[in-house]
């Protein structure tokens, strides 16, 4: 049996990292469990205009946005974030949250989450994007998506803030 790989440094440029479509955003992975001994995950993540994700809930990790550009409300345990550029958010595991993007420009953050998983979820939820850029709008199974998550750790606590569904 061999010994896991020590993390060693590295440098990935604003253009690197594994490009993937996840929920109709692309998310750039920047940092994997393999690569910081399972304590963190770092991924860049695009969101369009508009956008909002399932409430849902992580029962390990924690995870944390730095708001590069764009406007979002993030919503967690009863609370209304409005965060913009430069402004970091924490939503600690085992609360139920989400958030939503504001409608005139895309939100740009590099999430991080802690400790590391969310890379394979996303992977596994997602696809490889065909290109750097934001998909094509199209639809998302719930029931799938529900299945994956809940392999992964996360539990899909209702509908995206702002549905009726």
């Amino acid at each position: 049996m061999t010994a896991p790989t020590a993390p060693r440094p590295r440098l990935l440029h604003s253009d690197e990292g594994e490009a993937l479509w996840f929920l109709g955003n692309l998310v750039t992975v920047k940092a994997t469990g393999a690569d910081t001994g399972g304590r963190v995950t770092v991924v860049e993540f695009l969101n369009p205009p508009g956008f909002a994700p399932p409430v849902h809930r992580h029962a390990v990790e924690d995870e944390m946005f730095l708001v590069l550009g764009g406007r979002a409300t993030f919503l967690c345990d009863g609370q209304r974030l409005a965060a913009g550029p430069g402004d970091f958010v924490l939503l600690p595991a085992g609360l139920g949250h989400s958030f939503l993007v504001g409608p005139d420009e895309p939100l740009r953050t590099l999430q991080i989450t802690t400790p590391s998983g969310f890379e394979t979820f996303a992977a596994t939820a997602g696809r490889p994007a065909g290109a750097r850029r934001l998909p094509e709008p199209g639809p998302v199974d719930p029931a799938a998506l529900a299945h994956t998550a809940r392999l992964h750790g996360v539990e899909i606590l209702g509908p995206p803030p702002g549905t009726t569904d």
